[in-house]
């Protein structure tokens, strides 16, 4: 059993959130500072360590792909060992995030994942390069294809399915509510499919806040997520207290994307009304909050992580 929640109430201040991507795996923070400067050796080394715990590799691959100069440094250590996989993968990552910010060719991330989905036949990571890609600029076939692809090496691959369920939610927001919309089977079919231990168990109330974000953009639900009902209906409730009680549960605190769920877990809690059970979300979060949930559908991420924290936290 893990140490239970801290005490509910005012906390101790906490440093404002980071928003880092790189969430609390401090090793991956330097080695992404170093990568910027053109220090690949270390870089080099976090990936040989981390070998084929495919949720931490792609979880610091994309990190890394984000440093300044990624590709360019990726590509001196390719000249270097010309036989490194873990060069070609990053080398793929970093021309997926060029193009997503329109600053790569499409063509070219897709030829670079390709070639490193090559080199490492059993690694998802250059998969879910080409699924990060296909989430904002692909077909729904080509999504499906891809996310199979993933599965079939990591079948609780973390992060592809959270990408799955933001695609999913986004289909048909003309019908509203619909609380049988594919996008809450899909989640609920995940996390029964995971084995107990699985952060999957969390996947429902994702896909719940990824269909309100969809809903809202289209003028379904409230701009304010905390004026919206789509937090307090029965099926709403049941979802976010079987994740709250998995949360309880849960022994392994060591997943290197589990601060993206109980930020998604918090922001829910909020939502519903239900401040103490977030103010132990929020405990745990401490510094590490993510842009999504509290930036959905169209607020700064941070004013609204602020004010949540001060509603359950009673702090700024």
């Amino acid at each position: 059993m893990p140490p239970p929640p801290p005490p509910l109430g005012r906390s101790r201040r906490r440093s404002d959130p980071t928003f880092d991507a790189a969430l609390d795996d401090a090793e991956l923070v330097t080695v992404r500072g170093q990568l910027s400067q053109g220090r690949w050796t270390r870089a080099r080394s976090l990936l040989a360590a981390t070998g084929d715990d495919w949720d931490r590799r792609g979880h610091r691959l994309v990190v890394l792909a984000q440093a300044n100069g990624a590709a360019a440094w990726a590509g001196d250590w390719l000249l270097a060992e010309p036989e490194s996989a873990d060069a070609v993968t990053l080398i793929a990552c970093a021309a997926v995030l060029g193009a997503l910010r329109g600053k790569d060719s499409e063509g070219r991330a897709r030829e670079a994942c390709r070639r490193a989905a090559d080199r490492s036949p059993a690694d998802p990571t250059p998969w879910l390069g080409l699924l990060l890609l296909a989430r904002s600029l692909g077909t729904e076939e080509e999504v499906g294809q891809l996310f199979d692809q993933v599965r079939l090496r990591h079948p609780e691959h973390h992060h592809a399915h959270h990408l799955m369920a933001a695609r999913l939610a986004e289909r048909r927001p003309d019908i509203g509510n619909d609380p049988l919309h594919e996008v809450y089977d899909f989640a609920a079919w995940a996390a029964e499919q995971a084995p107990a231990d699985s952060p999957l168990a969390v996947l429902p109330v994702v896909a719940h806040a990824e269909r309100y974000r969809a809903l809202a953009l289209a003028g379904q639900e409230p701009m304010d997520p905390a004026a919206s009902a789509h937090w307090s209906g029965r099926r709403a409730r049941q979802v976010m207290k079987a994740a709250f009680d998995w949360w309880l549960e849960w022994e392994h605190e060591g997943h290197p994307r589990r601060h993206i769920d109980l930020n998604y877990l918090a922001h829910a809690k909020l939502c519903e009304g239900r401040p103490a059970e977030a103010a132990a979300l929020l405990n745990r979060i401490g510094p590490h909050a993510t842009e999504a949930p509290w930036s959905y559908p169209d607020r700064d991420p941070h004013k609204a992580f602020r004010a949540a924290r001060s509603a359950a936290l009673g702090i700024a």
